[in-house]
């Protein structure tokens, strides 16, 4: 399953490394990117995926249903983190993964900064610090949570309020079987 899958990119890639016999889901909040990933998914062919309208903090899959759940650059922006985190360990098989790519950062940015509509819009006004986002992993339930890559970005023309704060993480997380 992809939290936030827009356009299908993810899940079309997801779908090809499953093969024919497994399953991908996309959910997404927006009905325009449903209607595009339908779409994109008709012309490719695919067969083995499914599009579900929904928010990532109220999942539309049945408990312990799926068996590992990606999502690249999403979590950041919901207001409720947590929630999110919650609901991806709800369905979650046991022994299954989550693997996740997104932007947290060293320190609480100022305020300013997380306020601002043009740092919600880059991805950057709702990140939690890496301790937190971390610590929202853990406190859903999962175990054996380990960050496989890690980016500081530090490029030219950013303010130094967030210069060097903003960190692009990959965290695995899995649920243990009870």
């Amino acid at each position: 399953m992809d939290l936030g899958s827009g356009g299908g990119i993810d899940v079309f890639l997801a779908a090809n490394r499953v093969g024919e016999k497994g399953w991908v889901i996309g959910v997404d909040m927006t009905p325009e990117m449903i209607r595009k990933a339908k779409s994109n998914a008709r012309k490719g062919g695919y067969k083995n995926v499914e599009f579900r309208l929904g928010e990532i903090e109220n999942l539309p899959v049945e408990d312990e249903w799926v068996d590992v759940i990606i999502s690249n650059c999403v979590i950041n922006l919901s207001p409720d983190k947590k929630k999110v985190f919650a609901e991806a360990f709800r369905v979650l098989k046991p022994g299954g993964r989550m693997v996740i790519s997104d932007i947290v950062t060293d320190k609480k940015l100022p305020d300013e900064i997380r306020k601002s509509f043009s740092a919600w819009a880059e991805c950057i006004g709702g990140a939690l610090t890496r301790k937190e986002y971390l610590n929202a992993i853990k406190n859903a339930g999962f175990a054996r949570i380990k960050i496989l890559d890690e980016k500081v970005f530090l490029e030219e023309g950013m303010s130094e309020k967030i210069k060097g704060k903003i960190i692009s993480i990959k965290v695995e997380a899995k649920k243990n079987v009870s």
